[in-house]
């Protein structure tokens, strides 16, 4: 697909050798999904967030998370005018088209749950008065592992649920850390990154995305590896019916990419890690012995791929 060529190119300098993280991002945008991007800290993550945004000719808002911001820093306040001596609406970052929620697990659960209305419903409720967020709409989100950090909230798994993808960015390799040094040495290269695409053409491509056909062979093999996953021993939690329909939008939208009216048993089998890992919820047996992805690989290797001629 020439577009997603057009994006991994003009990334390409400020995201060194992460052109399959582009793709997951794109999947995400095309799908009204939103993002988890996980990894140790300095690895790229706000920059990989800012550098996506800035792609897009569409309003940008970032939010720093930290242990004091309140739900109200994030979705707005009713503050009194003493000029006009009534009370106004003042929208908070939320109400944007690209939303960087940085470090979100540093926030409270307070502050974490005021992002659950508008990552489903694409509204914000201030005070009693709903307001509808304009698309496109997409919140990246951005934390290091919970595991080595001090002073972190760990998301809960109705907020977990809501992203449509986690994204593990892990470290360059040599070569691409390298390529890194002497891109950044003199200047920093996301200032010279331009927008490619408007807000109506991502509107499109989110149209678009939709008539992708999925026949009911690939439905019963995405049903299979969801059921699997709530029949597993070492899961407690499986993956809900959101998961269901997020793994489906995702292989859609990875056929997509690909320029394919149609979606293959390939494109659910490599959008499943990246949609499914976070939602489950291991044992504590299981999680003593395995990460969430490795369940999910072996979930996959349980369940039988339908052979193309069937499809």
């Amino acid at each position: 697909m020439e577009t997603i060529q057009r994006l991994k190119s003009e990334m390409a300098s400020v995201i060194i050798g992460k052109d399959d993280v582009v793709e997951l991002m794109f999947n995400a945008l095309i799908n009204k999904g939103h993002v988890l991007l996980e990894s140790v800290p300095g690895t790229g993550k706000t920059m990989l967030a800012k550098s996506f945004a800035k792609t897009l000719d569409a309003q940008f808002k970032r939010v720093q998370f930290t242990p004091d911001v309140l739900p109200s820093d994030v979705t707005g306040i009713q503050f009194f005018n003493p000029k006009d001596q009534k009370f106004e609406l003042r929208p908070g970052p939320i109400m944007t088209n690209i939303l960087l929620a940085d470090e979100i697990n540093r926030a409270t659960p307070r502050t974490q749950s005021s992002l659950l209305e508008v990552m489903e419903e694409r509204q914000v409720t201030i005070d009693g008065e709903t307001m509808q967020i304009p698309g496109p709409f997409m919140v990246i989100a951005t934390q290091n592992p919970i595991e080595s950090q001090q002073g972190t909230f760990p998301l809960p798994e109705a907020q977990m649920d809501r992203f449509f993808i986690q994204i593990d960015m892990g470290y360059p390799t040599f070569v691409e850390e390298k390529q890194m040094m002497n891109s950044y040495r003199i200047e920093e290269p996301i200032q010279k990154l331009t927008a490619l695409f408007s807000k109506e053409e991502v509107l499109s491509f989110q149209k678009s995305v939709n008539s992708i056909k999925v026949s009911s062979v690939v439905e019963d093999y995405i049903l299979d590896i969801i059921h699997t996953t709530r029949d597993h021993e070492e899961i407690e939690v499986g993956v809900s019916p959101r998961g269901t329909l997020a793994l489906m939008r995702a292989a859609q939208g990875n056929a997509f990419i690909k320029s394919r009216k149609f979606v293959l048993p390939e494109d659910v089998k490599k959008m499943a890690p990246y949609v499914l890992s976070h939602r489950i919820v291991l044992t504590m047996e299981g999680s003593l012995k395995k990460t969430n992805k490795q369940i999910i690989d072996e979930v996959l290797s349980r369940v039988s791929v339908p052979v193309e001629a069937t499809i």
